[in-house]
């Protein structure tokens, strides 16, 4: 698998809104749900990122933790999935203007 088009899921913990709110403005990254604050006043949140964009968002004052390789997961889920129409008829033949194109 290449590293060119990885996503990684991480948390990143800021230790106080102002943190939180500068880290937001200047990176803006793809924020995946709500921001949970901790019992100490610390927040938090997940985000997608290239491995590279998770880096840049190490600072003073904010932690980032890799929890999955959302590349990798969305991979191992497409695998699951089965291939062709499984409600359509053995005999049926595709219509439309497409191409048909086998996958390598």
């Amino acid at each position: 698998m290449s590293n060119d088009h990885t996503i990684l899921r991480v948390r990143v913990t800021a230790k106080d809104a102002d943190t939180l709110r500068a880290l937001l403005r200047e990176t803006r990254p793809d924020v995946g749900g709500r921001i949970d604050q901790g019992g100490d006043g610390t927040l938090s949140f997940d985000a997608y990122v290239s491995p590279e964009k998770a880096d840049a968002l190490q600072r003073e004052g904010v932690t980032v933790t890799t929890l999955d390789d959302a590349t990798a997961t969305g991979r191992a889920r497409q695998a699951e999935v089965g291939e062709g129409d499984r409600f359509a008829p053995e005999d049926a033949v595709p219509l439309g203007l497409a191409l048909k194109v086998k996958d390598t």
